[in-house]
């Protein structure tokens, strides 16, 4: 693969990771992909295995987030149903109010399924301070995912 072929791959892996901390674009997905093509276009068992290893970590790193935010919002007592919610209004509040509107609406959804449920501002505001938690979490360990899938690609490059 030429070296203008390789810049457009990282840019591409750039952008991914941009949409793992602007949650616009699937950042682990685009991150993936953008190294698979890499894989085809460079050939040999090195980019393949650079490959490998970088989807293992974007996966684990999926699903890590996940379990993650399952069990901190399960230790605080926060229903899937209210992160449903929260999610929903998220996605509402997005279109509403470009990128800044997602995290609005978010805490507004959870807020307020979460006093919907209770009837208590106080145990409600716990909950919306827990997702947060939770997701703010979840972040982190998809950012360390896909920034450990980056280095892979950035070693597995300097290899072919």
């Amino acid at each position: 693969m030429n070296t203008s072929g390789e810049v457009v791959i990282g840019l591409a892996i750039v952008v991914g990771i941009a949409g793992v901390i602007v949650p616009v674009l699937p950042g682990g997905l685009l991150v993936g992909a953008a190294i698979g093509v890499w894989a085809f276009l460079t050939g040999g068992v090195t980019a393949w295995v650079v490959f490998a290893v970088a989807a293992l970590l974007l996966i684990a790193s999926s699903l890590g987030k996940y379990a993650v935010a399952e069990r901190h919002l399960r230790g605080a007592g926060v229903p899937r149903e209210t992160m449903v919610v929260g999610a929903l209004l998220g996605i509402v509040g997005f279109f509403v109010v470009p990128v800044v509107g997602l995290l609005i609406g978010f805490v507004v959804g959870v807020y307020f399924a979460e006093w919907q449920r209770l009837r208590d501002g106080a145990q409600a505001r716990r909950a919306t301070i827990a997702a947060l938690k939770a997701s703010g979490f979840a972040l982190l360990i998809e950012l360390a995912g896909v920034l450990l899938a980056a280095g892979v690609w950035v070693t597995g490059l300097s290899m072919t």
